[in-house]
């Protein structure tokens, strides 16, 4: 699912080639979660047995490797509601904003505590 919030850079027509089901927010500067809301709702109600979902914001990628490594760990924590990678800029070294945010995203990896079991 392909949730779009007005842009023009053919992203749209580039979902929708590779088969996403696509939508658009009703803003152009609508708020991003209103995005992944409106999408999120749209993929439960056109495929409601998803197991699992990931959101990507438009400007990121995944690792190759990190939706099986996700989904490895879901299924081993049956009381895990989510799972959270690292984030890493791509080219820390083109512009200090850059440098920043892959500084402000290095942070140690940590697991909430296991819920009790009933």
């Amino acid at each position: 699912m392909y949730v779009d919030s007005g842009s023009t850079d053919g992203s749209v027509a580039a979902a929708r080639g590779l088969g996403a089901g696509c939508g658009r927010t009703r803003s152009r500067h609508s708020l991003h979660r209103g995005a992944r809301n409106a999408g999120f709702a749209r993929l439960v109600a056109t495929a409601p047995d998803l197991a699992y979902v990931q959101f990507v914001d438009g400007d990121c990628e995944l690792a190759p490797r990190w939706p099986e490594a996700a989904i490895g760990f879901l299924d081993a924590h049956a009381y895990a509601a989510a799972a959270c990678g690292r984030l890493r800029e791509r080219h820390p070294d083109r512009s200090v904003y850059n440098w920043l945010c892959d500084k402000e995203w290095d942070r140690p990896p940590a697991r909430s505590a296991p819920l009790p079991a009933t």
